[in-house]
């Protein structure tokens, strides 16, 4: 669905349904605004305007004519105290696609507005109750695939991430101030910052900016996940090694040389993180068409892979040293499978990282995994008390803000006029406010909001 964001109406009261659509044991339909009240009054047994905030009440929900729908909860918060800061009742009913939409549709006919993706957390942001940091992670939350995304979004969702953008502000607004004082009081012999200590000042809220934008790439492989390439060539054990890694037989195993004839792609956890794991068709000489086009995916997929794992079979590497030639150097990790077997001697030597495994005997795939984990964090992973970047918005304003930091430091160094550096100061903080949704445009607030579902 695609959702266009209006300029915010105060108070204005929406409904939708707050749980996954299909059959549960319960589901929730939330109204929130002046009139959430009033609304659910009209479809409910008891006296909503009487109850005190943050109440449960048992009793019959009716649709707009007063017919009998289900028996459920109704939850009262009132304003401020709710999570849009707006009064807010919530449904509970029986969990039936039928009955759901029906007593929706009561609150709609009651005088609720249908909500569009994302505006109750919409209105919580425009209400004051979090920024958009927070905002943005609840979507984080909602859609985190693996435990280190859920541990970065609760991260941003406890203010971690606000903490560090309010503390850049009020550093770059105490520099602002002492530049503005050097303009207006260039004579009064007043006491302020020196040269040098300006020079300090900045260069330490610069080297903090860029910690902090060090942390993307893995914050951004904590959203998009990795992917690893298995290559080599035939009857290596590529789709078998695929299959063990999956715990399933997803891949077609045979002493067929040529059995894969194009990539296999199939999804996992690896490292913490959401893998595609892609196996590939063996790389040999042939002027079979079909499988020659299938081993040009396999350098394709081998060159975009985050990770490609190179398997030899100890017992027999004919082509390997030719081969490897052609795999990214700084991405590989060779694989030397089918240790079970007597080994050629002498093995040959390469200047990458290796792990032993034996796919058919099931061994060495739990080192393979650790030595996948050591090289995807070589620091290792976020801890829970980072914050991390994980949205391009994020990394693009801070980014924006660092380098107008640069062109301040660097207007000092070559001893510019106060004037002509405050404005980069103020481009920095206006950069660092629209991370936390100060100076936000109408179209940024829509794009970000149009990723939540209904009823968010």
């Amino acid at each position: 669905m695609e959702f266009v964001h209006r300029t915010y109406e105060a108070g204005q009261t929406i409904a939708a349904i707050a749980t996954p659509p299909g059959e549960g044991g319960i589901s929730v339909i939330r109204i929130s605004g002046n009139r959430a009240l009033s609304v659910a009054n009209k479809i409910f047994s008891g006296s909503i305007p009487s109850y005190k905030t943050h109440t449960v009440h048992f009793g019959n929900i009716l649709d707009e004519k007063g017919e009998f729908l289900d028996e459920g909860l109704a939850i009262v918060m009132r304003a401020p105290n709710s999570y849009t800061g707006e009064d807010t009742v919530e449904f509970n009913c029986h969990g039936g696609t039928l009955i759901t939409q029906k007593v929706l549709k009561a609150a709609l006919r009651s005088g609720a507005r249908a909500a569009l993706p994302g505006e109750f957390t919409c209105k919580a942001f425009q209400n004051g109750k979090i920024d958009l940091t927070k905002a943005e992670a609840v979507q984080q939350l909602i859609h985190a695939k693996n435990h280190l995304s859920m541990q970065a979004a609760e991260s941003h969702l406890q203010g971690k991430l606000q903490s560090l953008i309010l503390d850049f502000q009020k550093r770059v607004t105490d520099v602002a101030a002492i530049l503005e004082a050097w303009i207006d009081f260039p004579e009064e012999g007043l006491s302020f910052a020196s040269h040098d200590e300006m020079l300090k000042m900045l260069a330490q809220i610069k080297e903090d900016m860029h910690a902090l934008l060090s942390t993307f790439d893995e914050g951004k492989r904590l959203e998009t996940g990795f992917s690893i390439c298995l290559v080599g060539s035939p009857n290596v054990g590529k789709s078998s090694l695929m299959n063990a890694l999956l715990e399933e037989e997803r891949a077609i195993v045979t002493d067929v040389a040529g059995t894969t004839r194009d990539t296999l792609e199939k999804e996992l956890v690896l490292a913490c993180l959401n893998c595609l794991l892609i196996d590939t068709a063996g790389l040999r000489e042939t002027e079979e068409i079909v499988e020659k086009e299938g081993i040009k995916r396999s350098f394709a997929a081998a060159k975009k892979a985050d990770l490609v794992l190179f398997l030899i079979d100890t017992s027999n590497p004919v082509f390997d040293a030719e081969l490897i030639k052609l795999v990214p150097r700084k991405r590989t990790l060779i694989v030397w499978n089918k240790t079970d077997l007597k080994p050629a001697n002498p093995l040959p030597s390469f200047p990458f990282p290796s792990v032993k495994i034996s796919v058919k005997k099931n061994r060495g795939v739990e080192c393979l995994k650790a030595k996948i984990h050591e090289l995807v964090w070589q620091q290792g992973p976020p801890s829970k008390e980072q914050a991390v970047l994980t949205s391009e918005r994020h990394f693009q304003a801070l980014e924006n803000a660092e380098r107008a930091i640069k062109k301040v430091i660097d207007g000092l160094e070559k001893r510019l006029f106060p004037e002509l550096l405050t404005p980069d100061l103020r481009l920095a903080l206006r950069e660092l406010g629209t991370i936390i949704g100060l100076d936000i445009t109408e179209d940024i607030l829509s794009s970000i909001f149009s990723k939540f579902c209904v009823g968010k």
